[in-house]
Protein backbone atom coordinates (compact mmCIF):
# COMPACT_ATOMS: atom_id res chain seq x y z
CA UNK A 1 0.00 0.00 0.00
CA UNK A 2 1.31 3.65 -0.96
CA UNK A 3 0.24 7.19 -0.17
CA UNK A 4 -0.85 9.33 -3.43
CA UNK A 5 -0.15 12.88 -3.73
CA UNK A 6 -0.47 13.31 -7.75
CA UNK A 7 -2.68 12.52 -10.16
CA UNK A 8 0.14 10.12 -11.90
CA UNK A 9 0.27 7.55 -9.12
CA UNK A 10 -3.55 8.10 -8.40
CA UNK A 11 -4.92 6.64 -12.11
CA UNK A 12 -3.08 3.75 -11.09
CA UNK A 13 -5.92 2.80 -8.62
CA UNK A 14 -9.28 1.45 -9.70
CA UNK A 15 -11.66 2.19 -6.91
CA UNK A 16 -13.50 -1.28 -8.01
CA UNK A 17 -10.74 -3.45 -7.07
CA UNK A 18 -10.41 -1.84 -3.55
CA UNK A 19 -11.78 -3.88 -0.85
CA UNK A 20 -15.51 -2.58 0.43
CA UNK A 21 -15.73 -1.14 3.92
CA UNK A 22 -18.78 -1.09 5.91
CA UNK A 23 -19.86 2.30 7.09
CA UNK A 24 -20.02 2.59 11.38
CA UNK A 25 -23.38 3.22 11.87
CA UNK A 26 -23.02 4.34 15.77
CA UNK A 27 -22.27 7.51 17.18
CA UNK A 28 -19.48 8.75 19.94
CA UNK A 29 -19.51 12.23 21.80
CA UNK A 30 -18.03 13.70 24.58
CA UNK A 31 -20.21 16.25 26.67
CA UNK A 32 -18.91 19.91 26.80
CA UNK A 33 -18.87 20.21 30.48
CA UNK A 34 -15.47 22.04 30.67
CA UNK A 35 -15.33 23.58 27.08
CA UNK A 36 -13.97 26.88 26.80
CA UNK A 37 -11.68 28.84 24.34
CA UNK A 38 -8.43 29.31 26.58
CA UNK A 39 -5.60 29.46 24.32
CA UNK A 40 -5.07 29.73 20.17
CA UNK A 41 -4.32 26.97 18.59
CA UNK A 42 -6.32 28.02 15.47
CA UNK A 43 -7.23 31.44 13.62
CA UNK A 44 -10.80 30.58 14.74
CA UNK A 45 -10.29 31.01 18.46
CA UNK A 46 -8.68 34.59 17.71
CA UNK A 47 -10.46 36.77 19.44
CA UNK A 48 -12.78 34.30 21.57
CA UNK A 49 -10.87 33.69 24.74
CA UNK A 50 -13.05 33.35 27.32
CA UNK A 51 -16.44 33.74 25.05
CA UNK A 52 -17.59 30.91 25.18
CA UNK A 53 -21.64 30.91 26.51
CA UNK A 54 -21.25 27.68 28.41
CA UNK A 55 -24.87 26.93 28.64
CA UNK A 56 -25.58 27.89 25.13
CA UNK A 57 -22.79 25.33 24.50
CA UNK A 58 -24.83 22.63 26.37
CA UNK A 59 -27.39 23.03 24.95
CA UNK A 60 -26.35 22.90 21.11
CA UNK A 61 -24.54 19.96 21.87
CA UNK A 62 -27.76 18.39 23.31
CA UNK A 63 -29.21 19.40 19.93
CA UNK A 64 -26.89 17.34 17.92
CA UNK A 65 -27.17 14.09 20.19
CA UNK A 66 -30.61 14.33 20.17
CA UNK A 67 -30.35 14.79 16.36
CA UNK A 68 -28.45 11.80 15.57
CA UNK A 69 -30.72 9.62 17.85
CA UNK A 70 -33.95 10.89 16.35
CA UNK A 71 -32.38 9.82 12.66
CA UNK A 72 -31.82 6.16 14.03
CA UNK A 73 -28.33 6.19 15.36
CA UNK A 74 -27.04 4.99 18.77
CA UNK A 75 -25.20 8.02 20.51
CA UNK A 76 -22.46 6.99 23.18
CA UNK A 77 -21.02 9.45 25.55
CA UNK A 78 -17.57 9.03 27.01
CA UNK A 79 -16.78 11.15 29.98
CA UNK A 80 -15.49 14.23 29.97
CA UNK A 81 -12.21 15.45 31.95
CA UNK A 82 -11.49 18.13 33.82
CA UNK A 83 -9.12 20.87 32.38
CA UNK A 84 -9.48 19.15 28.84
CA UNK A 85 -11.26 21.67 27.17
CA UNK A 86 -11.06 20.68 23.55
CA UNK A 87 -11.59 16.90 24.27
CA UNK A 88 -15.16 17.79 23.41
CA UNK A 89 -14.20 17.42 19.55
CA UNK A 90 -14.01 13.99 19.41
CA UNK A 91 -13.26 13.36 15.63
CA UNK A 92 -9.30 14.19 16.58
CA UNK A 93 -8.37 11.49 18.88
CA UNK A 94 -8.45 8.76 17.01
CA UNK A 95 -9.48 6.91 13.60
CA UNK A 96 -11.71 3.96 13.70
CA UNK A 97 -11.44 0.93 10.92
CA UNK A 98 -12.26 -2.43 10.10
CA UNK A 99 -9.61 -4.67 9.44
CA UNK A 100 -9.51 -7.50 6.99
CA UNK A 101 -11.63 -9.48 8.83
CA UNK A 102 -14.00 -7.03 9.51
CA UNK A 103 -13.15 -6.91 12.86
CA UNK A 104 -13.14 -2.93 14.55
CA UNK A 105 -9.93 -1.09 15.34
CA UNK A 106 -8.73 2.59 16.06
CA UNK A 107 -5.56 4.03 15.76
CA UNK A 108 -4.83 6.87 17.93
CA UNK A 109 -3.27 10.01 17.47
CA UNK A 110 -0.20 11.77 18.47
CA UNK A 111 -1.56 15.63 18.36
CA UNK A 112 0.64 18.77 17.90
CA UNK A 113 -0.41 20.34 20.97
CA UNK A 114 0.64 18.96 24.24
CA UNK A 115 -2.87 19.77 25.85
CA UNK A 116 -4.64 18.24 23.40
CA UNK A 117 -2.50 15.22 23.79
CA UNK A 118 -3.67 14.41 27.19
CA UNK A 119 -7.08 13.66 25.50
CA UNK A 120 -5.66 10.75 23.52
CA UNK A 121 -5.15 7.83 26.84
CA UNK A 122 -9.10 8.45 27.90
CA UNK A 123 -10.06 7.37 24.16
CA UNK A 124 -7.81 4.56 23.94
CA UNK A 125 -9.03 3.32 27.16
CA UNK A 126 -12.65 3.54 26.01
CA UNK A 127 -12.15 1.70 22.91
CA UNK A 128 -9.73 -0.69 24.64
CA UNK A 129 -12.70 -2.11 26.67
CA UNK A 130 -15.38 -2.02 23.89
CA UNK A 131 -12.42 -4.63 22.36
CA UNK A 132 -11.63 -2.39 19.50
CA UNK A 133 -8.11 -3.55 18.82
CA UNK A 134 -5.41 -0.22 19.35
CA UNK A 135 -2.95 1.29 16.78
CA UNK A 136 -0.10 3.20 17.72
CA UNK A 137 2.29 5.53 15.63
CA UNK A 138 5.84 4.08 15.99
CA UNK A 139 7.65 7.45 15.18
CA UNK A 140 6.62 8.99 17.94
CA UNK A 141 7.65 12.25 15.77
CA UNK A 142 4.98 11.80 13.69
CA UNK A 143 1.62 13.95 14.11
CA UNK A 144 -1.75 12.82 12.94
CA UNK A 145 -4.72 14.22 13.99
CA UNK A 146 -7.48 11.22 13.98
CA UNK A 147 -10.59 11.92 11.36
CA UNK A 148 -9.60 15.57 11.98
CA UNK A 149 -7.33 14.94 8.85
CA UNK A 150 -8.32 11.48 8.12
CA UNK A 151 -11.50 10.44 6.46
CA UNK A 152 -12.87 7.33 5.01
CA UNK A 153 -13.94 7.18 1.32
CA UNK A 154 -16.90 6.04 0.69
CA UNK A 155 -17.57 2.31 1.37
CA UNK A 156 -14.43 1.45 0.46
CA UNK A 157 -10.75 0.97 2.52
CA UNK A 158 -8.89 4.40 1.44
CA UNK A 159 -8.53 6.95 3.34
CA UNK A 160 -7.85 10.81 2.51
CA UNK A 161 -5.45 12.55 4.54
CA UNK A 162 -4.92 16.02 5.08
CA UNK A 163 -1.47 17.52 5.70
CA UNK A 164 0.82 20.47 6.34
CA UNK A 165 -0.79 21.93 9.70
CA UNK A 166 -2.09 19.33 12.16
CA UNK A 167 -0.90 15.93 9.92
CA UNK A 168 2.58 15.43 8.62
CA UNK A 169 2.77 14.03 5.32
CA UNK A 170 5.28 11.50 6.12
CA UNK A 171 2.87 10.10 8.77
CA UNK A 172 0.48 9.15 6.59
CA UNK A 173 3.42 6.66 4.91
CA UNK A 174 2.96 4.49 8.38
CA UNK A 175 -0.28 4.43 8.62
CA UNK A 176 -0.57 2.98 5.20
CA UNK A 177 1.32 0.09 5.76
CA UNK A 178 0.31 -0.29 9.29
CA UNK A 179 -3.46 -0.20 7.87
CA UNK A 180 -3.13 -2.04 4.41
CA UNK A 181 -4.71 0.92 2.94
CA UNK A 182 -3.88 2.98 0.21
CA UNK A 183 -4.13 7.03 1.28
CA UNK A 184 -4.96 10.06 -0.71
CA UNK A 185 -3.09 12.51 0.63
CA UNK A 186 -4.43 16.49 0.64
CA UNK A 187 -2.00 19.13 1.58
CA UNK A 188 -4.38 22.03 3.40
CA UNK A 189 -1.94 25.12 2.39
CA UNK A 190 -4.44 27.75 4.04
CA UNK A 191 -3.94 29.21 7.76
CA UNK A 192 -7.40 29.14 7.86
CA UNK A 193 -8.46 25.33 6.86
CA UNK A 194 -6.30 23.50 9.07
CA UNK A 195 -7.61 20.19 9.00
CA UNK A 196 -9.28 17.95 6.58
CA UNK A 197 -12.56 17.99 7.68
CA UNK A 198 -12.79 21.97 7.44
CA UNK A 199 -12.85 21.95 4.13
CA UNK A 200 -13.85 18.32 2.61
CA UNK A 201 -16.99 16.83 3.34
CA UNK A 202 -17.70 13.01 1.50
CA UNK A 203 -21.49 12.95 0.93
CA UNK A 204 -21.86 9.26 -1.13
CA UNK A 205 -19.66 7.37 -3.35
CA UNK A 206 -20.02 9.92 -6.16
CA UNK A 207 -20.07 13.41 -4.35
CA UNK A 208 -18.06 15.81 -2.27
CA UNK A 209 -18.45 18.75 -0.54
CA UNK A 210 -15.48 20.96 -0.63
CA UNK A 211 -13.55 24.21 -0.55
CA UNK A 212 -11.75 24.26 -3.25
CA UNK A 213 -9.36 27.44 -2.02
CA UNK A 214 -8.22 24.83 0.54
CA UNK A 215 -6.25 22.75 -1.36
CA UNK A 216 -3.38 22.62 -4.49
CA UNK A 217 -4.22 22.28 -8.09
CA UNK A 218 -2.44 18.67 -7.18
CA UNK A 219 -5.06 18.17 -4.57
CA UNK A 220 -8.10 19.33 -6.73
CA UNK A 221 -7.00 17.15 -9.24
CA UNK A 222 -6.81 14.27 -6.94
CA UNK A 223 -10.68 15.27 -5.63
CA UNK A 224 -11.81 15.49 -9.15
CA UNK A 225 -10.19 12.34 -10.29
CA UNK A 226 -12.00 10.39 -7.78
CA UNK A 227 -15.41 11.93 -6.91
CA UNK A 228 -17.95 12.27 -10.09
CA UNK A 229 -19.58 15.16 -8.38
CA UNK A 230 -17.87 17.86 -6.55
CA UNK A 231 -20.12 20.40 -4.73
CA UNK A 232 -17.62 23.67 -4.21
CA UNK A 233 -18.66 26.04 -1.37
CA UNK A 234 -18.09 29.77 -0.88
CA UNK A 235 -15.77 31.81 0.99
CA UNK A 236 -18.30 32.88 3.62
CA UNK A 237 -19.95 29.11 3.75
CA UNK A 238 -16.58 27.53 4.44
CA UNK A 239 -14.96 30.11 7.04
CA UNK A 240 -18.37 31.68 8.86
CA UNK A 241 -20.39 28.67 8.46
CA UNK A 242 -18.34 25.80 8.57
CA UNK A 243 -20.11 24.26 5.74
CA UNK A 244 -17.78 21.59 4.80
CA UNK A 245 -17.94 20.53 8.99
CA UNK A 246 -20.78 18.79 8.28
CA UNK A 247 -21.85 15.07 8.28
CA UNK A 248 -24.05 13.03 6.31
CA UNK A 249 -26.22 9.92 7.37
CA UNK A 250 -26.75 7.23 5.21
CA UNK A 251 -25.53 9.00 2.35
CA UNK A 252 -28.66 10.91 2.43
CA UNK A 253 -29.15 13.43 5.48
CA UNK A 254 -26.57 16.21 5.79
CA UNK A 255 -26.14 17.87 9.34
CA UNK A 256 -24.96 21.17 8.67
CA UNK A 257 -23.96 24.40 10.70
CA UNK A 258 -27.17 26.60 9.79
CA UNK A 259 -26.96 29.46 7.52
CA UNK A 260 -25.19 28.10 4.63
CA UNK A 261 -27.70 29.07 1.98
CA UNK A 262 -25.75 28.84 -0.82
CA UNK A 263 -24.35 24.98 0.51
CA UNK A 264 -27.84 23.75 1.59
CA UNK A 265 -29.26 24.90 -1.89
CA UNK A 266 -26.81 23.39 -3.77
CA UNK A 267 -27.41 20.14 -1.38
CA UNK A 268 -30.95 19.77 -1.77
CA UNK A 269 -30.06 20.86 -5.77
CA UNK A 270 -28.37 17.62 -5.59
CA UNK A 271 -31.45 15.73 -3.73
CA UNK A 272 -30.00 15.39 -0.38
CA UNK A 273 -32.36 16.24 3.21
CA UNK A 274 -30.71 18.78 5.03
CA UNK A 275 -30.70 19.58 8.68
CA UNK A 276 -29.46 22.80 9.78
CA UNK A 277 -28.35 23.16 13.31
CA UNK A 278 -26.54 25.93 15.37
CA UNK A 279 -22.81 24.99 16.59
CA UNK A 280 -22.06 28.66 16.94
CA UNK A 281 -20.62 28.05 20.02
CA UNK A 282 -18.10 25.51 18.99
CA UNK A 283 -16.96 27.56 16.14
CA UNK A 284 -15.28 30.18 18.42
CA UNK A 285 -13.12 27.02 19.59
CA UNK A 286 -12.56 26.46 15.26
CA UNK A 287 -15.05 23.25 14.98
CA UNK A 288 -18.65 22.38 14.02
CA UNK A 289 -20.26 18.96 13.34
CA UNK A 290 -18.05 16.84 12.20
CA UNK A 291 -15.78 17.76 14.83
CA UNK A 292 -18.11 16.73 17.47
CA UNK A 293 -18.45 13.23 16.96
CA UNK A 294 -16.66 10.16 15.51
CA UNK A 295 -18.58 7.30 13.82
CA UNK A 296 -17.89 4.24 15.73
CA UNK A 297 -18.87 0.26 15.48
Amino acid sequence: MFVITNLDQAQKINLADLANRIEPQKVLMCRPTYFEVKDVKNVFMEGNLGKVDFELAQSQWQELVNTFQKLGKEVSIIDAVADLEDMVFAANQALPGLDENNNPYVLLSNMRHPSRRKEVPYYKSWFEERNYRVFTLEDSELLFEGQGDGIWHPAKKMLWGGYGHRTNLKAYEEIAKKLSVPIIALELHTNEFYHLDTCFCVLDPNTVLIYSEAFTTSGLELIHHFFQNVIEVTSDDASQNFACNAHVLDYKTVVIQKGAVSTVNKLLGKGFNVIELDTGEFIKSGGSVFCLKVMIY
